[in-house]
């Protein structure tokens, strides 16, 4: 609205020095239609340059997050640059989906990886924005494009020990590596591994709590599975 006002005082400023009837009348109106296109003039520069008439709106949503690969529990990013710090993360907000999710790779968003005893990853995305004060200012800059500019965005990844962080490159070559161990022979021997790993932790914890539960000691052994997973995982990354 205050683009086509500013038109508006422009055409009236030009009418009124140009067709006026008397030097009296051109003065007045000059300086009403001058004053117009001026302080219009202003106010959009002054939105535009220094957000006039917004204010920072902080939101927070947290969801829950599934690594993209049904069979491996994986913090999964394709690295950007050299830093580290403009890496792309990819993930999936449901546990089967066709197309992954990622996050945004600009100088607005920073990622932060925190690795806890929990279950379930989380994505916990922190935005803050320019908005309109109020009505009137919506209302005045409407078709400005300036309510809802991105001023900062954090996501913070909340991901189980039980997960692996592992660029795509690497991801692609343990696929190859995972190949190798189709054989029935190795993959008799993983099992048995795996089963005395899990073993292993189990007796530990009753030796610790003899009173466990069967819903107890079935998570127990689903978080075995998940770290002993995760070791071979991290053994093949090292031996590649």
């Amino acid at each position: 609205m205050i683009t086509v006002i500013m038109f508006i005082g422009a055409i009236a400023f030009f009418v009124s020095i140009m067709f006026a009837p008397n030097m009296r009348t051109r003065w007045i109106l000059g300086l009403i239609t001058g004053l117009i296109f001026v302080s219009s003039t202003v106010m959009i520069t002054a939105n535009f340059h220094d957000h006039w008439g917004m204010k920072q709106v902080t939101t927070t949503k947290t969801q829950k997050i599934y690594s993209t690969s049904s069979q491996m529990q994986l913090a999964l990013y394709q690295q950007v640059g050299t830093s580290g710090k403009d890496n792309v993360y990819i993930y999936q907000t449901k546990p089967r989906q066709k197309t992954p999710q990622h996050t945004q790779a600009n100088e607005f968003t920073t990622n932060r990886l925190v690795w806890t005893d929990s279950d379930q990853a989380t994505l916990t995305v922190k935005e803050t924005r320019w908005r309109f004060k109020n009505d009137f200012y919506k209302v005045l800059f409407a078709g400005s494009k300036m309510d809802g500019h991105l001023i900062s965005r954090t996501n913070t990844f909340r991901y189980p020990k039980t997960f692996v962080k592992i660029s795509v490159k690497q991801a692609q070559a343990l696929k190859k590596q995972a190949q190798a161990l189709k054989s029935p022979a190795a993959q008799a021997q993983l099992k048995t591994q795996a089963a005395a790993y899990v073993t292993a932790k189990i007796q530990a914890a009753k030796q610790q709590n003899p009173d466990l539960t069967e819903a107890q000691l079935q998570k127990l052994t689903q978080q075995a599975q998940q770290e002993y997973q995760a070791q071979m995982i991290k053994k093949m990354m090292a031996a590649k």
